[in-house]
């Protein structure tokens, strides 16, 4: 008899995850909001920060775009050019500066063939299809009785944990970079640091929140695969 379930067990995997990026995602809500209101001593915008740090860094020949969507700030590899958002691009409040500041610490990282931001690189294709792919796959297994299909969908799966484990020290190393750029540059001051420092650490809890919930999929997934196999038996 084919073997497939999303119980109640299921769930309670699921919600400790769901938690923790709710709360990952309020702490990055919580204290951009909070120093986007608070103007950094030189008045310095996010695009100015982010031109004066590419440029001291040899990096003069990367852009820098103003983008319309919220938040949609990011450094992009292949056209090399860092995107600024709205609450980015032209505030001078902390919080924009230290996000400018982050997106050109990606770009110094791909300068100097960071090797997580290669790796990283290099698994965006794979994981894209390996993860959708996965599930298909998995599911396929269990619902015509294939143990070894199953199987094979839940490594599938696993490459989007490899993903978000080796998109951590790119992300946490492009912040680090940022908070010494700012103050080496004296684009904020010492006393300002700990702001921008608070804005970096909470956005990199959503990266954080990411690994786990991938985790507590992949253990569904197992006891999945274990219900099956103990009712095929």
């Amino acid at each position: 008899m084919p073997f497939y379930t999303y119980d109640l067990t299921s769930l309670l995997f699921m919600l400790p995850g769901v938690l923790v990026a709710a709360w990952a995602q309020a702490m990055v809500s919580g204290n951009f909001n909070k120093y986007s209101r608070v103007q950094s001593a030189r008045c310095i915008t996010g695009a100015e920060a982010a031109r004066q740090i590419l440029n001291s860094n040899g990096l003069s020949h990367i852009a820098i775009q103003h983008v319309s969507e919220t938040l949609a700030d990011h450094y992009d590899p292949g056209s090399k050019v860092v995107r600024l958002s709205d609450e980015v691009y032209n505030s001078t409040s902390l919080a924009a500066v230290a996000v400018a500041a982050h997106e050109c610490g990606h770009a110094i990282q791909d300068a100097q063939e960071y090797q997580p931001m290669r790796w990283r690189s290099m698994l965006v294709p794979v994981v894209n299809v390996a993860t959708q792919a996965g599930w298909v796959v998995l599911f396929a297994g269990l619902i015509l009785s294939m143990y070894g299909l199953s199987v094979i969908g839940a490594l599938l799966f696993c490459a989007a944990l490899i993903f978000q484990l080796v998109t951590l020290p790119v992300e946490y190393n492009a912040s680090s970079r940022a908070l010494t750029l700012l103050e080496a540059e004296g684009i904020l001051e010492s006393g300002e640091i700990g702001g921008a420092k608070k804005v970096l650490s909470a956005a990199a809890l959503t990266y954080v929140a990411s690994v786990i919930a991938t985790v507590l999929q992949l253990l569904n997934i197992v006891r999945m695969m274990l219900m099956y196999r103990r009712n095929r038996w």
